[in-house]
């Protein structure tokens, strides 16, 4: 069925929104059969961005964890810090194609803010950034990186002032300003087209690690590990190998403070399905069905549900998917830290904390995703060990 992935996904929105998510979707469909675009976007990524990203063998952690060998995609090396610049590279794009005078978009962490605003810095377009007000606490550095990049932040006070609420507030604008305005949604959620367009342009990911991989082993990994906010940096590594049945897959929610409904965001697990934002998923919700509020050290995670394509994924049983809470996530972002050099986002070290679980043995290959890294967090995170 056109836009759903299995059962999941669609569009539920309001009338309003239909016109605008199918001139999207047909000026989606017109740039991935135009090659001019695609050796567009190539260019910015090779000579903007940074890609290829490298696929680093951890030496120190493969030794300490005493099994399989380790590597790091180093999606934190990226221009901005995330894998978001893939995506917003992809749409900033799309919108010039499209004739949109204005960006808007919603952060959590703040490196989606700031992918964005880096785009329409470099594309010379205004926009406007909706993030929650507890986010813009945590999250103060890319709050100023967005504002130096000419951004203007919008803070969110409604609801539990996170990225569900930033969301909200997104959708309101464009419905307002559809005909001037593009709407850079930043995960594999949203209604149709967006899982599917934000996937397409994270796929790189996956396509990277492959040809990487192979040079490095002469060989496939048997595992590949990444966390799973809305689901774009664990999508974008996964969708190269759906096919490839041996390799295990794991995705790493949020357990927050515990199994408790609104201590937590692992949707798998402590949730059902329903519709938010335009596409139908596993969402965290109450009896009533009413969206309950999550909790999760790190706000990249911190949102209560996810994009379709995993919940398929989910449901097929090729994707397993777990949960990491706040203390084992700040041990392996302390961990990594020490034994490799290199700082972590906090949603990243929910993978880690994973990878490190699976006690792989001897003569496999684990990748881990290193979806960003993790300036934007070492304040919180020496907030949380003075606290």
């Amino acid at each position: 069925m056109k836009g759903h992935f299995g059962s999941y996904g669609g569009q539920f929105v309001p009338e309003t929104l239909m016109h605008p998510l199918e001139e999207l979707e047909s000026a989606y469909e017109s740039v991935q059969r135009d090659p001019e675009f695609h050796a567009q976007l190539d260019e910015l990524l090779r000579n903007y961005s940074g890609r290829p990203t490298p696929l680093y063998f951890a030496p120190r952690l493969t030794k300490t964890w005493g099994g399989a060998k380790i590597y790091l995609k180093r999606e934190d090396l990226n221009h901005t810090g995330a894998h978001k610049i893939n995506n917003c590279l992809g749409q900033g794009l799309l919108a010039l194609r499209m004739g949109k005078k204005r960006i808007i978009a919603e952060t959590g962490a703040g490196q989606h803010g700031v992918a964005t605003a880096t785009v329409c810095a470099l594309f010379g377009l205004p926009c406007d950034i909706y993030m929650g007000e507890e986010d813009i606490r945590r999250q103060e550095i890319n709050v100023f990186r967005m504002k130096l990049l000419g951004a203007r932040v919008v803070p969110v006070s409604s609801g539990s002032r996170t990225l569900k609420d930033a969301i909200n507030e997104s959708m309101r604008d464009w419905v307002t300003n559809v005909r001037t305005t593009y709407y850079m949604l930043g995960s594999v959620l949203g209604p149709h087209p967006y899982p599917l367009m934000v996937r397409d342009f994270q796929s790189v990911i996956g396509r990277e690690v492959r040809a990487q991989i192979l040079e490095k082993e002469g060989r496939l990994p048997d595992a590949l590990v990444a966390c799973v906010g809305g689901g774009s940096n664990s999508i974008g590594l996964f969708f190269d190998f759906v096919g490839d049945k041996h390799i295990r897959m794991i995705g790493v929610e949020a357990d927050g403070r515990g199994p408790t409904l609104g201590d937590h965001a692992a949707r798998f697990s402590g949730g059902r399905p329903g519709v938010l934002h335009g596409t139908f998923s596993y969402i965290l919700q109450d009896g009533n069905g009413q969206v309950v509020p999550t909790h999760s050290v790190a706000a990249g995670l911190d949102y209560p549900a996810v994009g379709p394509e995993h919940a398929t994924l989910h449901d097929t049983g090729r994707v397993t998917y777990t949960s990491i809470d706040d203390a084992e996530a700040l041990a392996a972002f302390n961990e990594l830290s020490l034994l490799e050099g290199i700082i972590p986002a906090l949603e990243s070290a929910h993978a880690l904390a994973q990878a490190k679980k699976l006690n792989a043995p001897d003569g496999q290959v684990v990748v881990i995703n290193l979806s960003g890294r993790g300036d934007k967090d070492v304040n919180e995170v020496m907030r949380l060990m003075n606290s």
